[in-house]
């Protein structure tokens, strides 16, 4: 199923031991790449959760922010680290000893350094699981809206498909019929011009103009790849980058056809192909 880089889920737990609410956007990127704002005593659990990104998401840049809140009515005791307390103050006085003008030690500051005090009611254990339960719903919500986001461009995809498709058919239904106008333009042309040229030799150069204008390998190499991209977007894979390199090849066509053209109705379809073709490259690019 084609899966847009583009979405937004939220995921909230409300436990005993508090409020948890996960945001997770995500928007097109190249590879994936997962950014995280965590309160502090969920930072040991980062890994894992770059993880369980990993393991769902393939790209994309994703954007995800967890907020707690701690129960109102609950009360947290706090606990003193008193060996990391000792080693702060122990640094300080051989600091102060390395100066003529030591100042007092604030033991305010001593208090508020990190991990010298800690709420120690809350089971961490238990919170942490919930965190994890949670962020697992929160990436499949995420999942699911990326799937509606991806039908759409799947859809938008497929029409500009059969759009090209239509004009890959019209223009080799009227290439016999422009190929002898303009056969007979040049050789009304050589006629006013009263140029005196051996018959042979001007059916060879007609000839050779003629091959030189036909663009019906174009035209087929133009439509194998339409179907391409089409079987493509039937995988449930990752296909953004194959949808890519299928939009470069299809340009490519698109520019030996405007190349190749003789007749402005065949000049006006190339240039309608590469509007197609860079509609749908512009829609690839979100798709993972």
């Amino acid at each position: 199923m084609t899966r847009s880089m583009t979405a937004f889920a939220r995921h909230e737990e409300q436990t005993e031991q508090g409020d948890l609410t996960w945001e997770v956007r995500s928007v097109n990127h190249r590879y994936l790449e997962v950014s995280l704002r965590l309160d502090e005593r969920f930072r040991p659990l980062e890994m894992q959760i770059r993880k369980l990104f990993a393991d769902k998401l393939a790209r994309g840049k994703v954007d995800a922010v967890l907020r707690y809140k701690v129960p109102e009515q609950q009360e947290i005791s706090l606990e003193m680290d008193l060996s990391l307390a000792r080693s702060v103050i122990e640094n300080c006085d051989a600091l102060a000893m390395m100066t003529t003008r030591p100042a007092p030690i604030d033991m305010l500051k001593v208090l508020q350094w990190p991990g010298v005090l800690k709420a120690d009611t809350l089971d961490q254990d238990s919170l942490n699981k919930t965190v994890l339960a949670s962020l697992n719903h929160a990436i499949d919500e995420l999942i699911t809206t990326r799937e509606t986001e991806g039908a759409a461009l799947q859809k938008m995809i497929e029409q500009r498909c059969d759009d090209i498709n239509t004009i890959a058919i019209e223009t080799r239904q009227r290439m016999p019929e422009i190929l002898a106008q303009h056969r007979e333009r040049l050789l009304t042309r050589v006629e006013e011009l009263k140029v005196n040229l051996d018959p042979e030799r001007l059916e060879q150069e007609l000839v050779l103009l003629a091959q030189k204008s036909d663009v019906a390998e174009e035209l087929d190499r133009l439509q194998n790849h339409v179907t391409e991209v089409q079987n493509v977007l039937q995988r449930d894979e990752q296909v953004g980058r194959r949808l890519d390199f299928l939009m470069q090849e299809l340009n490519r066509e698109a520019n030996t056809l405007a190349s190749k053209s003789i007749n402005t109705d065949t000049t006006q379809n190339s240039v309608e192909l590469k509007v197609l073709i860079e509609q749908m490259r512009e829609q690839i690019q979100n798709i993972e």
